[in-house]
């Protein structure tokens, strides 16, 4: 299912945002929220944060014991002080704010949910989609990576409604699996976000190509925030966050640096492209 933007509603201007988060929460939603009023001081009115944003550790327990629920609990604060920050953050700009990985609480005490939080202008939430797909990989060069251990996997694509179209939620190694955004196009998906911790040994071959092709195969704007750089001395990310066109062009990208990727999405132009290459009409299986 293809959907034209309305009338007044033909260009949104975004912002994918590039951080490099430590275990200091502190620190790391000081510089969120100073990207984030940066970014709504040069006009952008859907700000993406990357995949944890708020925390990057390898303490399991540490990484447990963060997390928040995203709805009143008994015995629970609510909001926790990650998520009350940044919902007073995107009512304080007024601009739509994603959480790009915020730690949910599970089902019990021995996993949590790595979820994609839209939040409002008026700083409620809007949409959360728990990510699917979990990176349990063996990489060249020794590196082992086991997000099962810790996170509870979603089951459901989400689709956001906004005042301009569908934006589909999806986080990091999603990107790997293209049904799953042929599933948010059908569904009236117009800009997949994909907020990332890419590794920079698979994202210094694959990063690009991969997001690129989303945006090509389902003609479709690519929103992808990414983290960057040497976490706590561990782990290092590639960064590069993205934005992308529906014909796979890159609209702007954040390099090596603390920032954000800032770009126009015109919706007119994705409907006249949609249009003339009519590809999702010509699908048959």
């Amino acid at each position: 299912m293809t959907v034209s933007a309305p009338e007044a509603l033909r260009k949104l201007r975004v912002a994918a945002v590039q951080m490099t988060s430590s275990e200091d929460i502190e620190g790391n939603l000081t510089t969120a929220a100073k990207l984030v009023r940066q970014a709504t001081a040069d006009g952008a009115r859907l700000i993406g944060l990357p995949e944890n944003f708020a925390f990057v550790g390898t303490d399991r327990d540490h990484r447990l014991s963060i997390a928040e629920p995203l709805e009143p609990t008994a015995g629970n604060a609510f909001p926790g002080k990650i998520l009350g920050g940044m919902m007073r953050l995107a009512a304080e700009t007024g601009v739509h704010l994603l959480l790009g990985g915020f730690p949910e609480q599970g089902q019990d005490a021995t996993q949590i949910r790595n979820t994609a939080v839209l939040l409002g202008p008026d700083g409620r939430i809007e949409a959360r989609y728990r990510k699917i797909h979990l990176f349990d990989v063996d990489l060249p060069g020794g590196a082992r990576f086991r997000e099962s251990e810790t996170i509870e996997a979603g089951k459901d694509m989400v689709v956001a409604q906004l005042p301009w179209g569908g934006l589909g939620l999806s986080i990091c190694y999603d990107l790997r699996f293209p049904e799953l955004y042929r599933g948010l196009m059908s569904a009236g998906a117009r800009v997949l976000a994909i907020p990332s911790a890419f590794t920079a040994e698979t994202g210094k071959d694959h990063w690009h190509v991969l997001l690129r092709a989303r945006a090509i195969e389902n003609q479709a704007f690519v929103l992808a925030p990414a983290q960057f750089g040497l976490h706590g001395g561990q782990r290092r990310s590639y960064g590069h966050a993205l934005i992308v066109d529906p014909w796979g062009t890159v609209i702007a990208e954040c390099g090596d640096h603390e920032g954000f990727a800032l770009g126009d999405l015109d919706f007119g132009y994705q409907d006249t492209l949609r249009a003339r290459l009519p590809c999702l009409t010509h699908r048959r299986l």
